[in-house]
């Protein structure tokens, strides 16, 4: 056991197959690693892919938001567009 472990209190500590259980969860969501072939892949890159989608998600969120608001300066503020946005939005 690591001392980083053994520094922990017991109801905090996260057993080995947890951590197994969590990374193999990870997998099945990222479609990167999920569409693989091969079912052996590490929790290191595992976690490096979770990363890497994460960051690709804000990049998607910021696109979006931007092409929103470009959207909304494009339109009038009282126009059925603009209410049917609100809507969506809220």
């Amino acid at each position: 056991m690591s001392s980083r472990r053994s520094r922990q209190s017991g109801s905090s500590r996260i057993s080995d197959d947890q951590i197994i259980e969590l990374v193999s969860k990870l997998q099945q969501l990222l479609p990167e690693i999920r569409n693989r072939r091969s079912d052996k892949v590490s929790a290191s890159k595992v976690l490096q892919e979770t990363c890497n989608y994460i960051r690709g998600l804000h990049k998607e969120v910021d696109d979006l938001s931007e092409r929103l608001s470009q959207l909304l300066a494009t339109i009038d503020a009282d126009s059925a567009e603009a209410a049917i946005i609100r809507s969506l939005i809220m």
